[in-house]
């Protein structure tokens, strides 16, 4: 069954702009404090709110990370093909870690990996998998699918090249949901995700806040939805969730997808916007159109 929820185009492109965007800024922004505890962060910025680059990771002013280069790399893949193919998605990655990108996980470094040698699409259940890898790289899905109960299947199948955990699983398919109600502007529907996925794994339970922002993905979902729920801002989202460092640039992504996605592209800080590197930025303003006009002519059957 199509689901077909009722927007305008206008609002649509703004809130799906404002994730995508919110997602490459949070990537941005939190990268400078990655792997740093936030009383260092405190010592060393007070406050960190500007993209500035450096971290440890030496980076430029603007530059992303990982989170959003895998994506572009996934969004590259939905575009190119006009449908879902998931060798696609593979070799994008591939091509992507051939390039010797600036940071690579771990997991996804093992997974792309083992797929460039073996042809494998996934690797067996693994408790070591349940990092957050495989969560940040989802927004091209959700404008995809937008119109449709794609994403459900395509998620899992892009999850498991290079994380195969069903507590990543899960928080994959929550946020994708999550996302989908807020950029429809069906925010009622969020709390009914969030007690889901508490009732399927009660250890995302983030009242009260454990104070724990690692790559752990059930450390990575308590900070995202605590500091989602507890702000009224998209800045003031993004700040408080970098500011707890450790690894803040996919908490900085992951939470600001989010907040794009509810308060629309308006609401990021231009200053932001400004600083976010030029082909960062317009890779993802043309990905968002052509992901959202693809979202338009798939269905169910696909």
């Amino acid at each position: 069954m199509n689901i077909k929820p009722e927007f305008t185009t206008d609002s649509l492109l703004d809130k799906a702009l404002g994730a995508y965007l919110g997602f490459a800024c949070g990537d941005a922004l939190g990268a400078t404090v990655e792997f740093m505890y936030p009383k260092k962060i405190q010592r060393q910025y007070g406050v960190h709110d500007t993209i500035i680059g450096g971290g440890w990771l030496g980076l430029n002013k603007g530059d992303v990370t990982d989170d959003t280069e895998m994506s572009i790399a996934l969004g590259n893949a939905l575009i190119s093909q006009q449908a879902w193919d998931i060798h696609a998605v593979a070799n994008n990655y591939v091509a992507w870690l051939d390039s010797f990108p600036v940071d690579v996980g771990d997991t996804c470094r093992r997974g792309i990996s083992r797929y460039k040698s073996t042809g494998e699409l996934y690797g067996p259940l693994s408790d070591k998998d349940a990092g957050n890898g495989a969560c940040m790289r989802i927004l091209p899905l959700v404008l995809a699918t937008l119109n449709t109960t794609l994403f459900d299947s395509w998620v899992l199948q892009q999850n498991h090249i290079t994380h195969n955990n069903p507590v990543s699983d899960q928080a994959s398919l929550t946020l994708g949901h999550i996302i989908k109600h807020l950029l429809t502007s069906r925010d009622d529907l969020v709390r009914g995700e969030i007690d889901q996925l508490l009732t399927l794994y009660p250890d995302f339970q983030y009242k009260p806040y454990p104070g724990r922002a690692s790559a752990y993905i059930v450390y990575t979902m308590q900070t995202v939805l605590h500091f989602f729920e507890t702000t009224e801002s998209f800045e003031d989202c993004v700040v408080k969730t970098v500011n707890m460092g450790s690894d803040a640039d996919t908490t900085g992504a992951i939470v600001g997808m989010l907040a794009g996605a509810k308060y629309g592209v308006q609401a990021i800080p231009q200053r932001w916007l400004d600083a976010l590197n030029p082909e960062i930025n317009n890779t993802i303003r043309t990905q968002t159109i052509e992901l959202l006009k693809l979202a338009e002519t798939l269905t169910d059957s696909e």
